[in-house]
């Protein structure tokens, strides 16, 4: 399956944004999960998704923030962004996955990576 990630942009802090990754194939086959990688930092996982029974989990620094969905009939996930702070500026990844073990957000448990959208959080 291929991804492609959109709807990154400039936003001020404390502003809201919307991620959308699109897919080629069938999302439902996959568990899905967004990642982001800051300036001179690892990548690092931020939300993932079931591919069935849409259950969530996030990182700590996003819990609150952030919702992860998906519309399986649309081969689309999202990422809601809320009260968006400096330090959440990064590139975002969308990416799909196999393995039983997703939702522990390693990223090696992911297959498949969309090309990234950037995200920029500043006044």
């Amino acid at each position: 399956v291929q991804l492609q990630a959109s709807g990154g942009g400039l936003v001020q802090p404390g502003g809201s944004l919307r991620l959308s990754c699109a897919a080629s194939g069938r999302i439902s086959n996959y568990h899905m999960g967004w990642f982001r990688q800051a300036p001179g930092k690892e990548r690092e996982f931020v939300a993932t998704i079931h591919r069935s029974d849409g259950s969530t989990n996030y990182a700590d620094s996003v819990k609150g923030r952030f919702i992860i969905s998906r519309a399986n009939t649309k081969n689309t996930m999202y990422l809601q962004m809320s009260s968006l702070k400096p330090e959440d500026t990064a590139v975002y990844y969308c990416a799909a996955s196999s393995n039983v073990q997703y939702y522990s957000g390693r990223d090696s448990f992911f297959k498949f990576w969309g090309q990234g959208t950037q995200v920029t959080v500043s006044s």
